[in-house]
């Protein structure tokens, strides 16, 4: 009897020991040196390394941190665009991507240790609150702002918070406080900065960016061109540094026809993937001219390629940056994120545009201080490819691989416009904050000029206005040369386009700013005869 109950509760006893074994087979694993035979390859050895540093240094020290400068080194090995995301800037680069984040939505600047709204984002929940530029942050809830020696870091951090969260701003406008209750939410990011008929029948189209809405962006001003006339386009991606590919192969497709190859991916882990056109496009026929310069990057690249090689556009300015590297980002397990090259990119006739980056990162850093040493910033003749080995399109151009796309027509870098005095104010903010606080003393004035046309048109900055930015710009040591007819003509200009900002956003700016602009003036010296006689520009010079 008492054997048969043994066989009855033997396998549950084994059981029991099994587990009592396995636990306290880990109770002594978790005490015995990591330098132990048995488990020494248990780990790779940068984690080895660091389980060392955590049991054994002499100092207590953020292991977390050393793990991420180890990843960041490793990544350093690769390539320049594999890199390491921590949680926070994984946050900030998604929202760009996905063309929203979610906050309050204002632009501000710190004047006197005071907060000025100097933008109120469309859409936003500031907007919707009715906040208004010109108004002055004193309270964040319970927290004082105003002249508490704030900094922009500490402002983010008190208006930040969930979606669906209230936060009460308290404001001074026109001297009376007043609380106003925001509920934050999504604020759009626009990647089009402006949209407008440059001439009577020239479009410009500028975007900054591909993310997720850039291809709806786009189309919803293509066609609104469309209708007020438009038969030629230039297409502004100066600066543009890319974005999500997808969204660049949409847009080519508008200007592509047949089943045309935009674009193939590769690499030694991803097989040949091929982005092929798939409708009929919205504008493939009219002339086109695409913008580029140094800044023109990844995405901006494919698209500017692809056009370039099946000789629907003329690629117009400085050669781009020759980004030519496919990252996919993987989310790791405490929440940041992994961006990591996987493939190469090439143009329908097979260039691959990424420049060396066999010298190392610092110096693939340095390539654009370079070319302006090397004088290819002015003259097109110093333009250097890294792949010599030539592409000829069906229309007999003759095109190069390696460091970017280089332009059917250069347009040199126009050291001309630079004066130190004005370069200075501009770069220390001092302009920007002076053209804010005479927008805000001349609101009345300005409310008469209905667009940036007759903004253009019918302003001038005055002698007076001149004179008070000339005093502004003493407070912060700089003298201006009111008396130098270039000076004087070039801060005209900067006040101008940095007020119809104010006016109308970036797309008053871009009107305004694209009179004085070289490279825009090329496009369309070259859209001519397309142009209609009484379609001009003028440049101050």
């Amino acid at each position: 009897m008492r054997k048969k109950k043994l066989q009855v509760w033997l396998p549950l006893l084994l059981s029991i020991c099994m587990v009592a074994g396995m636990f306290v087979g880990y109770r002594i694993r978790g005490n015995m040196p990591v330098s132990s035979v048995f488990f020494v390859n248990k780990e790779r050895p940068v984690q080895e390394v660091l389980d060392l540093i955590s049991r054994k240094y002499v100092d207590e020290e953020n292991v977390d941190s050393l793990g991420t400068s180890a990843i960041q080194t490793i990544l350093s090995q690769l390539d320049p665009h594999s890199i390491y995301l921590p949680v926070q800037e994984l946050k900030q680069v998604n929202e760009d991507l996905e063309g929203q984040f979610f906050g309050i939505g204002i632009e501000f600047n710190i004047i006197n240790d005071t907060i000025n709204i100097v933008n109120v984002l469309d859409k936003g929940p500031s907007q919707k609150a009715g906040l208004l530029i010109g108004d002055q942050i004193l309270k964040v809830n319970d927290s004082v702002v105003s002249g508490n020696h704030i900094t922009s870091q500490k402002l983010r951090k008190l208006v930040s918070g969930d979606a669906g969260e209230k936060v009460t701003i308290t404001i001074l406008r026109e001297g009376n406080q007043k609380p106003v209750i925001i509920t934050r939410g999504p604020v759009p990011i626009y990647s089009l900065d402006a949209a407008y008929m440059i001439t009577d029948t020239v479009g410009y189209i500028r975007l900054n960016k591909f993310s997720e809405t850039t291809y709806k962006e786009f189309m919803t001003s293509l066609q609104k061109l469309k209708k007020q006339g438009m038969k030629s386009l230039v297409l502004d991606l100066r600066d543009n540094g890319g974005g999500i590919l997808t969204q660049a192969t949409n847009i080519a497709d508008e200007f592509l026809n047949n089943d045309k190859l935009i674009t193939y991916t590769e690499g030694a882990h991803s097989p040949k993937k091929e982005y092929r056109c798939q409708k009929d496009g919205e504008f493939e026929k009219g002339k086109l001219i695409i913008l580029v310069n140094e800044g023109t990057a990844s995405a901006s690249e494919i698209l500017s390629g692809a056009l370039q090689d099946w000789d629907r556009a003329t690629i117009v300015g400085r050669r781009s940056f020759g980004k030519g590297l496919v990252q996919e980002q993987y989310q790791l397990s405490d929440g940041a994120g992994l961006r990591l090259t996987v493939a190469r990119y090439y143009t329908p006739l097979g260039r691959s545009i990424q420049k060396s980056y066999k010298k190392g990162i610092e110096a693939y850093e340095h390539d654009l201080i370079d070319r302006f040493k090397d004088g290819e910033m002015t003259s097109a003749d110093s333009i250097k490819h890294t792949n010599e080995k030539e592409y000829t399109t069906a229309n007999g151009k003759i095109l190069y691989g390696g460091g970017g796309i280089t332009p059917d027509v250069f347009v040199p870098f126009d050291t001309a416009s630079i004066q130190k005095n004005v370069m200075t104010i501009l770069m220390n903010g001092t302009l920007n904050r002076f053209v804010y606080l005479n927008f805000l003393k001349h609101q009345k004035h300005f409310k008469q000029y209905n667009s940036p046309k007759m903004f253009e048109n019918k302003y001038v900055a005055d002698d007076s206005t001149l004179n008070d930015l000339r005093l502004y710009a003493l407070k912060d040591s700089v003298s201006l040369n009111l008396k130098d007819p270039k000076e004087k003509a070039l801060l005209q200009q900067q006040i101008k386009t940095l007020t119809a900002r104010e006016i109308w956003n970036t797309e008053g700016f871009y009107e305004i700013h694209n009179r004085y602009d070289s490279t825009v003036i090329k496009a369309l010296d070259l859209m001519k005869p397309d142009l209609k006689s009484d379609s001009t520009t003028i440049r101050i010079k």
